[in-house]
């Protein structure tokens, strides 16, 4: 039996309850959990901003150790430390052969799979975003596991498989920021703190944290933001007047709410770049005029996991992390156990803390 915490509906609280996991199949994998990190999608999938298919066990971005194999799995063994991707390219669709993976056309076919049984009355379980991290055990189809890179501790490893490849892919692979330019990042929650350190990797000369949390600034500011501002109806201004009144030469939104991908397009200077990482429900309507479009000379565009390829960036991330760059920890402001999520939750929707971080 693996404990596990199950979504049983849309709108329902999580339930820590036994789950029966049968052992890996053809081209699959069983993982015991080191750590699972509780990101802001988990929250999205709960309530609805995105559909997956439930009853379900959530998490999606997490590492641990493997267990065993099935047939047909090669380059994995048992023991093998392993990072989750949650978003495994088929590497054949239309996007794949752009070399664009991220937007991979199959990469969460898996979701719809029945991956488990509930312990109490043999109910089916889907495995969340493929991989169901919220588990003490789980069992993924090979491509979702990565070796975990030498000198990165398992347990940190887990933040790689999201908030770290999402953060520092929209400020290295969508922002593209060169070293010298300006930077400000909206949300100083797990990829938004992981944005800023990536934007001060980047050599930014300036950059700029923006939440509606006061209590953030020292999470930021140890992140690499050089300036804070909490969040108003006059944050593009304060962010223009930081920089000389021209705005920053590029904006991450990392919350998904209209009210901050429009603050983050107006505090972008003309000519600059905003990204837009956070993932928004439906009601959330962003509108410009055809004027401003043309005068402001902006670009504004979606981010989908950092643009990022994981088998290519992981390596590169984990030499920042070897170098001293790239402070893995300081992402992380709660350890709590699977008992603890719901209230993950809660302070993800009041908006405190950084990322909290399950460990098994």
């Amino acid at each position: 039996m693996v404990r596990a915490a199950v979504l049983p509906a849309v709108g329902a609280p999580l339930e820590i309850a036994e789950i029966d996991l049968p052992a890996p199949g053809p081209g699959q994998v069983r993982v015991r959990l080191a750590a699972a990190g509780v990101c802001h999608s988990d929250l999205s999938l709960s309530d609805g901003t995105m559909r997956v298919p439930v009853p379900a066990v959530l998490g999606h971005e997490g590492a641990g150790t493997v267990v065993s194999v099935g047939e047909g799995v090669t380059g994995i063994a048992p023991g093998d430390g392993v990072v989750l991707n949650w978003a495994p390219s088929c590497g054949s669709c239309h996007a794949c052969s752009l070399g664009e993976v991220w937007l991979c056309a199959n990469a969460l076919t898996g979701a719809g799979d029945v991956y488990a049984r509930r312990a109490c009355d043999g109910g089916d379980l889907h495995p969340g975003l493929n991989v169901a991290a919220f588990a003490e055990e789980t069992v993924v189809a090979a491509g979702c596991v990565l070796p975990v890179p030498d000198g990165v501790p398992l347990t940190d490893a887990a933040l790689l498989g999201c908030a770290v490849l999402t953060g520092y892919g929209a400020v290295h692979h969508s922002a593209r920021v060169h070293a010298g330019e300006t930077v400000a990042v909206f949300g100083a929650g797990g990829v938004g703190l992981a944005a800023l350190q990536a934007a001060r990797i980047a050599g930014a000369s300036q950059v700029i944290a923006v939440d509606v949390s006061p209590e953030k600034e020292s999470l930021a500011r140890e992140a690499g933001a050089t300036d804070y501002v909490v969040a108003s109806d006059a944050t593009a201004r304060e962010i223009r007047s930081l920089t000389g009144k021209r705005g920053v030469d590029v904006a991450v939104e990392c919350v998904g709410r209209a009210v901050t991908i429009r603050a983050a397009w107006d505090s972008t200077r003309r000519g600059g770049r905003t990204t837009v990482v956070g993932i928004g429900g439906k009601d959330q309507q962003v509108t410009f005029n055809a004027l401003e479009i043309f005068h402001w000379g902006r670009t504004l565009s979606g981010c989908v996991y950092g643009n990022s390829d994981p088998a290519r960036d992981l390596p590169v991330l984990a030499e920042h992390v070897r170098a001293g760059r790239l402070d893995l920890g300081t992402l992380v402001t709660e350890r709590i156990g699977l008992d603890g999520i719901a209230g993950a939750f809660e302070n993800m929707v009041a908006g405190k803390g950084g990322r909290a971080l399950v460990v098994f």
